[in-house]
């Protein structure tokens, strides 16, 4: 699964042909989430802090990640995305 992006400890991840909706993977120590792009829709486990670390990034970069998302499902290469500012 390619690594698209890391901040604070945070891996953000993205598989190719994955199932809709358009989602991304967040890692974090043990805990893992999928989150879903459009709606920001949550499942998983993850320590609050970081899920708001998490939903705070996907606000800066939803563009990005549905440009992603759609390289991702055609088996293009994934573009690295800047961390959380």
């Amino acid at each position: 699964m390619p690594q698209i992006s890391v901040f604070y400890g945070i891996i953000i991840l993205m598989n190719f042909t994955d199932h809709a909706p358009a989602h991304f993977h967040a890692w974090y120590n043990e805990y893992k989430v999928i989150v879903s792009i459009k709606e920001g829709i949550v499942k998983g486990e993850m320590p609050g802090r970081a899920l708001k670390m998490i939903l705070e990034w996907l606000e800066q970069h939803r563009e990005e990640l549905m440009e992603n998302w759609e390289n991702a499902q055609n088996g293009d290469p994934l573009k690295k995305i800047a961390p959380l500012n």
